[in-house]
């Protein structure tokens, strides 16, 4: 059976209680079309909200990230179903390059080597296996570096987003969290699509209750009394058409499209750390389809790393967003037993139409920035608490100074945003100067502990990442000799 074709099951209606459709299956096509579709939706606000933190143009993330899915699902042979949305993981590094005056060009730049960087180390645990990233890569080590990606961003919420409509964003906070803690299954799934869609139309009733807010402005970066909701870009717009070329405001300031990148090593520097985080969630997605199928899908481990790396390049290389494997879509699997590769390619598809309606571009990028803030305080929380969640299941001892000396020192150096200056044109800071810190002085501790606190260690399984508990736990194997797939 080739890559697009599909065995139809259950004859193509609602599997029964507790069976399930494999990725080589499907329902009928209506059936897989409402399946895709769901899929969307769960992809739809993280897809769209971190474009428009990074300054990135959402309406051509949207789309990449539908090309960069089928490219994804092509390189894994069909045999991993998910869907590359946005990743947040690159949110601290691309908010360092920009604070250092660099423009949208110089972030999809860095982001495309970092992305060949990912793709390249996919390759290399395909054909030498994953011990050698598990040396190199513990889980005290991965899970350190996601938690100061997360806690490195709360001077964003706290400095641009918050204080633009300081209670909208607080009512949108709790909206997300009651929709995530109180709505069950699905809707629980998209808590940030929903609670998005509550702050913007709590901006709007406020808007004509109280009228214009005196706030900051980040078009401008001045406190002005301006609308929380502006529809002058959506009036605008057009219905269908590629995204716009990047381009310059009338206030002078950028404003994102599509675009070549460009390339400086100090801001390639800045997110490469984000490259540990998706290896991290790549290798725990795949392990968590990988038990609820019940295949085995070591052997295609680096293949999905390296597709990850593929989308991310190929969305970057036009000026759209870093791609990731997407939790809350996995989510959806978990839930309707549905892990058919069909629906995700109607998923991409319907992203890609999305994609070219610059209305729908416009009408994203009108989303209020107090409704970014109350969302923003919340995921960039979840993804710093991740990290504790990979050392909670891989039972990494604090105990022992190797694991709690060389992380303390990095998480506090990028939370901090510490700077480290070599010269007037190159410094390191923040995450960048974290990952190296907390990386180097993992081994350096490791290599001059005495032997009973390297004997104690534990915690040196696979890296991990989120989603039910113990879901994306592994013990340490050993590597097959016989050459890998």
């Amino acid at each position: 059976m080739s890559l697009l074709e599909w065995r139809v099951v259950h004859g193509g209606k609602t599997p029964p209680p507790g069976a399930v459709v494999r990725p080589d299956e499907r329902l009928s096509w209506p059936r897989t079309i409402g399946l895709g579709a769901q899929h969307v939706v769960a992809m739809f606000g993280a897809t769209f909200v971190f474009p428009l933190i990074m300054g990135l143009n959402a309406q051509l993330a949207i789309m990449m990230s539908g090309i960069a899915t089928i490219c994804f699902l092509l390189i894994v042979q069909g045999r991993v179903p998910s869907y590359l949305g946005t990743s947040a993981s690159f949110v601290g590094g691309v908010v360092a390059i920009r604070q250092q005056a660099g423009d949208s060009a110089d972030v999809t730049g860095a982001i495309l080597v970092a992305g060949l960087v990912l793709a390249a180390c996919g390759v290399a645990i395909h054909f030498l296996g994953s011990r050698v990233l598990h040396a190199v890569l513990p889980p005290v080590v991965t899970g350190a570096v996601v938690m100061l990606i997360g806690f490195n961003l709360a001077p964003v919420v706290a400095n641009i987003y918050w204080p633009q409509d300081q209670w909208v964003a607080l009512l949108t906070m709790i909206a997300v969290m009651v929709i995530a803690l109180g709505f069950r299954g699905f809707l629980g799934r998209i808590a940030i699509f929903l609670g998005l869609i509550f702050g913007f139309v709590l901006s709007l009733v406020f808007d004509l209750i109280f009228g214009k807010i005196t706030s900051l402005d980040p078009a401008t970066q001045k406190i002005t009394t301006h609308d929380r909701v502006s529809w002058a870009g959506v009036k605008a717009a057009d219905w269908l058409g590629f995204p716009a070329h990047t381009g310059i405001g009338p206030d002078g300031k950028e404003i994102p499209g599509w675009h070549l990148p460009h390339f400086k090593f100090v801001f390639i520097l800045l997110v490469l750390p984000a490259v540990i985080a998706l290896i991290a969630e790549n290798t725990g997605h795949v392990k968590a389809v990988a038990e609820m199928t019940g295949a085995d899908l070591d052997p295609v481990m680096g293949r999905a790393i390296a597709a990850d790396g593929v989308g991310t390049a190929l969305a970057s290389a036009v000026g759209g967003s870093p791609t990731t494997t997407y939790a809350e879509n996995i989510g959806v699997m978990a839930a309707t037993r549905i892990y058919s590769t069909a629906a995700y390619y109607v998923a991409a598809i319907v992203a890609i139409v999305f994609g070219l309606s610059p209305k729908f571009g416009a009408l994203v990028s009108a989303t209020p920035g107090g409704v970014l803030g109350g969302i923003t305080v919340v995921l960039y929380g979840m993804i710093g608490l991740l990290g504790a969640k990979i050392w909670k299941e891989n039972g990494v001892d604090f105990g022992n100074p190797i694991n709690l000396v060389p992380v303390a020192a990095g998480i506090i150096i990028a939370i901090g945003n510490t700077t480290l200056k070599f010269t007037n044109n190159f410094q390191l800071a923040g995450i960048a100067l974290g990952t190296i810190v907390t990386i180097g002085a993992y081994h350096l501790a490791r290599a001059i502990a005495p032997p009973h606190l390297r004997e104690q260690q534990r915690g040196e399984g696979a890296v991990v990442v989120v989603d039910a508990p113990g879901a994306y736990r592994e013990e340490p194997t050993e590597e097959p000799t016989a050459e890998r797939n």
